[in-house]
């Protein structure tokens, strides 16, 4: 096997150049829009309105909490779901899951 180097092709040297530069300048334009869309994405005030109180049964205590178009529902730890009016803040249902056997 010979062991002598290769010459190189100027040309070839010239397109490897080339087309790093473009793959480099690609990368960072795609980072610079990922974070424009992360701005733009979490700038606004988007976030759900939540009730500022909500008033469970006694000895009910929370574990999760969902909300629709007119209102938001409360599970409890003894396997309820509470759905509430989100105007009056009333209770409008009260489900109780059953368990499996």
């Amino acid at each position: 096997m010979d062991d002598t180097p290769q010459p190189v092709n100027p040309a070839m040297l010239k397109f490897l150049t080339r087309l790093v530069t473009v793959l480099t300048a690609t990368m960072i334009a795609g980072l610079l829009v990922i974070i424009a869309l992360f701005v733009i994405r979490f700038w606004g005030n988007d976030a759900p309105d939540l009730p500022a109180t909500i008033t469970l049964p006694d000895g009910a205590r929370a574990t999760a909490f969902t909300q629709g178009t007119g209102w938001y529902a409360i599970v409890t730890a003894d396997d309820r779901i509470l759905i509430y009016d989100r105007t009056t803040g009333n209770l409008r249902q009260s489900v109780t899951i059953e368990p499996d056997d």
